[in-house]
């Protein structure tokens, strides 16, 4: 069975001056501001179209990466994925860094590389961006 996430964005002015919310609307724990600055220069209290797919992406595999590793026997204890969104304004997304620190008992360093690569390349919002660059240091720990 196919399932539908949705969020609404509504935006006020033009893309310089302008801000706006972006709300996640299926699940309904939030809405949030943005604007231009947020994007292309800091933060200050709001988030960024790059941001939302960064917490999706690193969501989507440590998801991955730990269905994968079941499934081979090794499930994993731990496992914490930072992902880095690259905007460059006027040229877009640039790139995605991912960074894995996991904990796989039974696991060898080779192996668990496999693993976080095959993860990297299968997860749902890897295939989705495959129009990037996607990186991945992957570093199993204890």
């Amino acid at each position: 069975m196919a399932t539908v996430r949705t969020a609404n964005a509504h935006w006020e002015g033009s893309l310089m001056e302008g801000s706006g919310t972006v709300k996640l609307a299926s699940s309904g724990i939030g809405t949030f501001d943005v604007n231009w600055p947020s994007r292309a220069e800091e933060p200050n209290g709001k988030t960024s179209p790059e941001e939302l797919i960064a917490a999706a992406h690193s969501t989507c595999f440590s998801m991955a990466l730990s269905h994968g590793l079941a499934g081979a026997g090794t499930p994993p204890t731990t496992v914490d994925t930072t992902a880095d969104v690259t905007f460059q304004p006027g040229q877009g997304i640039t790139g995605i860094k991912l960074t894995v620190k996991a904990a796989v008992p039974g696991l060898t360093a080779e192996q668990f590389e496999q693993a976080a690569q095959d993860a990297k390349a299968n997860c749902p919002v890897s295939k989705a961006l495959a129009g990037t660059t996607i990186t991945l240091d992957a570093t199993l720990v204890d």
